[in-house]
């Protein structure tokens, strides 16, 4: 790093380099990269694994939105895209008041969206906020210094 973009390409020759043993290994069987649960098991599955084998949950709570979403998008065919996970980075639960590695919770599904450009879906756990969309037409358009006065026009 001391190198800027210099001292990066070693940097980027060790990640192509284990990149490509992964890809050896996975295609040989013996290890590489692979997902912590097959793509074409249903969405329900993906959750409850991911929730049980890495967030240490008990069970899975699904909101009665989260079950409609569910069936809506295997409907739709996106049933086979992987899991992101949106919750709290304060904990391994939901709650963001439970620190440490909580274990036998319970996790809340409250809605499930899926970003079909990027190729994913992402369970919302518990309260959360989600960044809105960009307009297709950004707002410094509309932001201008008024000649008359000097003052700034269209912030709000």
């Amino acid at each position: 790093h001391a190198k800027g973009g210099e001292g990066a390409v070693a940097v980027a020759e060790a990640v192509a380099a284990a990149c490509k043993r992964s890809r050896e290994a996975d295609d040989k069987g013996t290890g590489g990269f692979r997902y912590l649960y097959p793509l074409d098991i249903p969405i329900k599955s993906k959750i409850e694994t991911i929730a049980k084998e890495i967030y240490g949950a008990k069970a899975v709570q699904y909101s009665p939105e989260a079950e409609e979403k569910i069936k809506l998008y295997t409907e739709m065919g996106f049933g086979s895209l992987p899991i992101c996970m949106a919750k709290t980075q304060y904990s391994l639960s939901a709650d963001a008041e439970a620190k440490g590695v909580p274990v036998d919770h319970v996790l809340p599904i409250k809605d499930i969206r899926v970003a079909a450009g990027a190729g994913f879906i992402y369970p919302l756990c518990g309260t959360m906020s989600t960044m809105p969309g960009l307009p297709t037409r950004p707002a410094y358009y509309d932001i201008d210094v008024d000649p008359d006065t000097g003052k700034i026009v269209g912030l709000f």
